[in-house]
């Protein structure tokens, strides 16, 4: 998934001084940005309040969006470096190009994780005859310095791993561990992605790890996360030190559970690049525009591919998680 701001803002992130080790309730709330051609979404990490939880460092939520008689997604080829970008739909299709020569639709509650490692390009886009509705998420993982430079890869796992946990959960894990269960998808940190389903009535407790920080994003529905009732497309920070979390639910909702270790390197984020320096993220710029071979072609896509937009006229200032 790319970031298509025209003005994309350069954004420090990572750092372990500003993660709080006691539970908190931080209640996010999104900003509506354009994806494509006609894809809104609402953008949920980084944001004013919060720049990461755990290695997560990227979310957008998007639908439920009547496509009948719309193209859809349809997001040109571009660039990755130094993460991986994680695919989750509730309803819909998404057809995965990249310059490995991968071809892949992804369907719902189907795992499309790429390793964008030193390099990658890909398309994402609604198949030409595809399903009335499209709603799912989008988010990237901050590769650590020991692994942001591997080789690029794409992996689709259409069977995960679930938990159930009594009055009413089921969870599909996306990413990383979740009360046992651990997912095939290749993880470079320790972390956790969850897709939580609470059917009507739900009152129950997850497990969790006392040393990772979380965050839960709704779906759908209307569910309260340790009492805080969340509408979808928010997000709730909950913070460290927590071993376990209340979900209720008065009608089926859905949610996704995301957490990991703080992350404890720093990060710049532009565009659609993870690096450790200005210099690196404009490097990472000149070599797309120029069509340098360190990330590939996509091939298949009608259409041409993206430009990336002008860097921003003032060097970059480093802050914290927060601001």
């Amino acid at each position: 998934m790319s970031n298509l701001d025209v003005k994309p803002a350069a954004t420090v992130c990572g750092g372990r001084q500003d993660v709080s080790a006691a539970p908190v309730r931080e209640l996010l709330t999104a900003r509506t940005v354009t994806l494509g051609e006609s894809t809104q979404v609402r953008r949920l990490l980084p944001n004013l309040g919060r720049r990461m939880v755990g290695a997560w460092c990227f979310v957008d939520h998007y639908g439920p969006d009547d496509i009948a008689d719309e193209p859809g997604m349809q997001v040109p080829p571009h660039p990755h470096t130094g993460l991986q970008t994680v695919s989750w739909l509730h309803e819909g299709e998404v057809l995965h190009r990249d310059s490995l020569g991968s071809k892949q639709t992804v369907r719902p509650r189907e795992l499309g994780l790429m390793t964008a490692g030193r390099g990658i390009s890909h398309s994402e886009e609604s198949p030409r005859d595809h399903a009335r509705y499209l709603h799912g998420a989008q988010l990237w993982v901050a590769l650590p310095d020991t692994h942001r430079d591997v080789l690029p890869a794409f992996e689709h796992h259409a069977e995960l791993p679930t938990v159930t946990g009594g009055g009413g959960l089921h969870a599909r894990v996306i990413l990383g561990e979740l009360d046992g269960a651990v997912s095939p998808g290749t993880a470079y940190t320790p972390i956790a992605g969850a897709d939580l389903t609470l059917a009507e009535g739900t009152d129950t407790r997850l497990p969790l790890q006392g040393d990772f920080e979380y965050a839960v994003m709704s779906m759908s529905g209307e569910a309260e996360a340790d009492g805080v009732r969340l509408s979808p497309g928010s997000m709730l920070y909950l913070g460290c030190g927590r071993t376990e979390l209340r979900l209720r639910a008065g009608v089926n909702s859905s949610l996704m559970l995301l957490g990991g270790e703080p992350f404890a390197e720093r990060i710049v984020m532009w565009w659609n690049y993870v690096g450790r320096s200005g210099e690196e993220i404009a490097q990472a710029r000149t070599e797309w525009e120029d069509g340098a071979t360190r990330f590939g072609e996509v091939h298949g896509y009608d259409g041409p591919r993206l430009h990336a937009p002008a860097l921003p006229p003032t060097p970059l200032k480093p802050r914290g998680r927060e601001r």
